[in-house]
């Protein structure tokens, strides 16, 4: 393993379990403070878009700052082509990084609030409804992703993805997880922000459908500018 490539795996471990912290440890945050559930949704939403859009920008320059496998396989499968590609190993490996800090995230906002840790959730999210979401949630967020990176302005990602995900908190009725890893660490914690084990197959299988249509969409809407027959790889996805 090359250090370029190890560093992508700490940045993509350490800062997926950030984010999974600050959802988890918002969420416990707001419980604690209020009984509104209105004020804390609030809480959760505004603290969880602030803090992934500071981390965007501070991991992204090691590799991508992704956070997520369904962005990772959207970046493997539009870069297979052009000189930022890159094995299905190192892929995977950068997924397997984003699962495992998300548990570890989980684990840490639980310790910090001295809750159990690496429990498993009880709260049952289910339904067409939620699902529908997930769809919406994840697609968007592709779109913007790979809108932005295959038009050159990968300086508007950290604000755009946190403006989007923290209005997909209001506008979507699963509250948008929109990410498999991030959904896996919720999944071990029985706070506010945890969702049942039994409930996670059903959202990632949507995060992933969510994830192919605003690829899709992306990659219709700006095909990637060919100069004198050669790809532009100026606009590739982040990573």
């Amino acid at each position: 393993m090359n250090q370029t490539v190890g560093r992508r795996l700490v940045a993509e471990f350490t800062g997926t379990g950030l984010l999974v912290a600050i959802v988890v440890g918002s969420g416990i945050a707001a419980t604690n403070l209020t009984a509104d559930v209105a004020l804390r949704l609030l809480i959760n939403s505004l603290v969880t878009a602030m803090g992934l859009a500071v981390l965007i920008v501070v991991f992204m320059p090691v590799g991508g700052a992704q956070f997520n496998p369904v962005v990772t396989g959207a970046d493997w499968l539009l870069s297979r082509r052009t000189g930022h590609r890159y094995g299905i190993g190192e892929a995977c490996a950068v997924i397997v990084c984003q699962v495992a800090g998300a548990v570890a995230g989980a684990a840490l906002a639980d310790a910090m609030f001295r809750q159990a840790l690496l429990t498993p959730s009880h709260k049952h999210r289910t339904g067409a409804p939620l699902l529908l979401s997930e769809i919406v949630a994840t697609a968007g967020l592709l779109l913007i992703i790979v809108a932005l990176a295959r038009t050159g302005r990968l300086q508007h990602v950290s604000w755009a993805v946190g403006a989007w995900i923290g209005a997909a908190y209001w506008f979507t009725a699963s509250t948008s997880f929109a990410n498999p890893a991030v959904t896996i660490g919720r999944s071990l914690t029985d706070t506010y922000a945890g969702i049942a084990p039994s409930s996670v197959p059903a959202f990632i299988a949507a995060q992933i459908i969510g994830g192919a249509v605003g690829t899709l969409l992306a990659v219709v809407m700006y095909p990637l500018r060919r100069t004198d027959g050669v790809v532009d790889n100026q606009a590739q996805l982040a990573g």
